[in-house]
């Protein structure tokens, strides 16, 4: 993984040293809290409904076991025990004391993280697939150019006042992982002429007016990939709006100006800046490259899992090695997600204990790698297999060992209205609820997206769950919508809103009557839900919510 130059010190260690003395001032009363707002969103410190919450960067998902054990040692003493992993691959906590909030800083920039860009109108954090490096379907490994996008954003002069928050998603394999066409730029990985590139998506995000980003060129080549983002900022930032912020998105834009005239802009602008400073000389890709060397993988690791002895023995564990691993492209390796979705938890969330344990088995079996998931859980990226079931036990030990990746209790959620201002409903228990309903029966289900969200701003990403739940008020009741046909993947698709608001008792009852149908109709054990609904269409569903 990349580590900081002496730029990369002094930049974090002024900028730490510069919010020290705002927060210092705000504390004094010298700044209102009008004036403190925007100094700390450029620091990634929000104001929720009970506290501050901080938002720190974890670049495109990948830290370290010392990192890890630092994020641990934070949420031990200067929050109430745990972190909370987002879908944007950050950690956030949730509270924090104001006057401690530069102590924690100073604390992250001694294992090389800060929350710097994690809050404004600006580019946000980088993300990218949770297996980048290690799947077996892979291209080429995104993180170098991701490594190579946030040292050019980070800061930019030109896109640190933007008209509203910016983010990239970039991805190397042909199965799409991190959700990169619900972006405002998605990237993924293309060959042409034997030459790997990047295809390059525009005007995708959620919210408001949900979208699937349009493509505005099939092949752009690495040395030309900053000149070309820069040209896609260049005019948004030029043309998007800044009077009204829920039209502020380049979603807005490219939907009202249509694709082929935003291609146009964004070509001619291309045309200026390509081949001048923006492009990337390959000895410099190479050298951030080497950075993300494989790791010195053992050539005899056995490339066996004893599974089936192992399911007659722990019916839990098999469950476990059949959701819960991903192959690697390392003979005799696997990747292995710690679900942070243990039933009756709440979902992304981690203990300061859980956390220092991780931390330890990356250090022990996984080349001190970690990897975040934009699904809110965690990745050992480089296992042998003949290490999983040691794994498997240390993580009964603390809690982690749910084998529930991709089911139906493996749900995304925002933190909802326990927590955030702007939520008009709760999440967190409504995912609870549902994990606990269908713990015994997630198996039939299959493959199963559940995402939900306590309002329309949609960080629980519900537009794009298999099925949806946004939490809306009406006359100070708190109701949940129910959408159905999301997705996130290669195959991108906006849910559809079956009708009225259920209350939060009646959601798991909803989405028993949903899976009724499912289960009844379709054509055999293997096809998965969001392939029956295409096929079956939203009537029938709707029918059994609503009569």
């Amino acid at each position: 993984m990349y580590r900081y130059d002496e730029f990369d010190a002094a930049f974090v260690r002024e900028r730490t040293a510069q919010f020290s003395d705002q927060v210092k001032r705000r504390v004094a009363g010298e700044l209102t809290e009008d004036q403190f707002r925007p100094l700390r969103l450029m620091n990634g410190l929000y104001l929720q409904l009970h506290a501050y919450m901080l938002r720190v960067a974890v670049p495109y998902g990948t830290l370290n076991s010392r990192q890890m054990h630092k994020l641990a040692h934070i949420a031990r003493t200067y929050d109430r025990g745990y972190g909370h992993f987002t879908t944007r691959q950050n950690i956030q906590y949730n509270w924090p004391k104001l006057q401690d909030v530069p102590k924690i800083l100073e604390e992250l920039a001694e294992v090389e993280m800060h929350a710097i860009q994690t809050s404004g109108n600006c580019i946000r954090n980088v993300t990218t697939d949770q297996f980048a490096g290690a799947a077996h379907d892979e291209v080429i490994d995104p993180r170098p150019v991701a490594e190579i996008i946030r040292q050019w954003s980070s800061l930019h002069p030109e896109f640190s006042f933007l008209p509203r928050k910016f983010k990239i998603a970039i991805t190397g394999a042909p199965q799409d992982r991190a959700a990169v066409k619900f972006h405002d730029i998605g990237l993924m990985a293309n060959e042409k002429d034997g030459q790997v590139g990047w295809r390059v998506f525009v005007g995708g995000g959620l919210g408001r007016t949900p979208m699937v980003a349009k493509e505005i060129n099939d092949f752009v080549p690495h040395e030309d990939l900053l000149a070309y983002l820069e040209a896609i900022l260049r005019v948004y930032n030029l043309h998007g709006r800044r009077d009204n912020k829920y039209k502020a998105r380049i979603k807005i834009l490219v939907h009202e100006t249509g694709i082929e005239q935003i291609r146009e802009e964004v070509e001619a602008e291309f045309a200026q800046l390509k081949d001048g400073v923006l492009t990337l000389p390959q000895e410099e890709l190479d050298r951030i490259s080497t950075y993300f060397a494989a790791p010195p993988f053992a050539a005899d690791a056995e490339d066996v899992l004893d599974a089936e002895r192992h399911a007659l023995e722990n019916p839990q564990y098999a469950k476990f090695l059949k959701r819960n691993l991903f192959k690697h492209r390392q003979p005799g390796y696997t990747s292995i997600t710690i679900s942070l979705k243990s039933v009756g938890e709440v979902p992304g969330d981690a203990t300061d204990e859980q956390m220092d344990a991780i931390a330890e088995l990356a250090r022990d079996y996984s080349f001190d790698e970690l990897r975040v998931s934009h699904e809110q859980n965690l990745v050992l990226p480089h296992v042998k297999k003949s290490d999983v079931r040691a794994i498997y036990e240390r993580l009964v030990e603390i809690g982690l060992a749910e084998g529930n990746a991709g089911l139906i209790s493996d749900i995304i959620a925002c933190p909802g209205l326990d927590y955030c201002a702007l939520a008009n409903a709760r999440s967190i228990p409504i995912a609870q609820d549902i994990a606990k309903r269908f713990a015994d029966r997630e198996n039939e289900f299959g493959e199963l997206k559940v995402k939900i969200s306590g309002c329309i701003n949609a960080c629980g990403h519900h537009h794009v769950g298999h099925i949806g739940v946004l939490g809306v008020e009406k006359k100070g009741t708190e109701l949940y919508q129910i959408t159905v046909g999301g997705d996130a993947t290669e195959h991108a698709s906006v849910g559809n809103i079956l009708g009225r608001g259920v209350t939060g008792d009646q959601v798991p009852d909803a989405l028993e009557k949903l899976l009724d149908v499912y289960m009844a109709k379709r054509e055999s054990a293997d096809e998965p839900f969001i392939d029956a609904f295409r096929r079956l269409g939203e009537a029938p569903f709707k029918e059994a919510l609503y009569g």
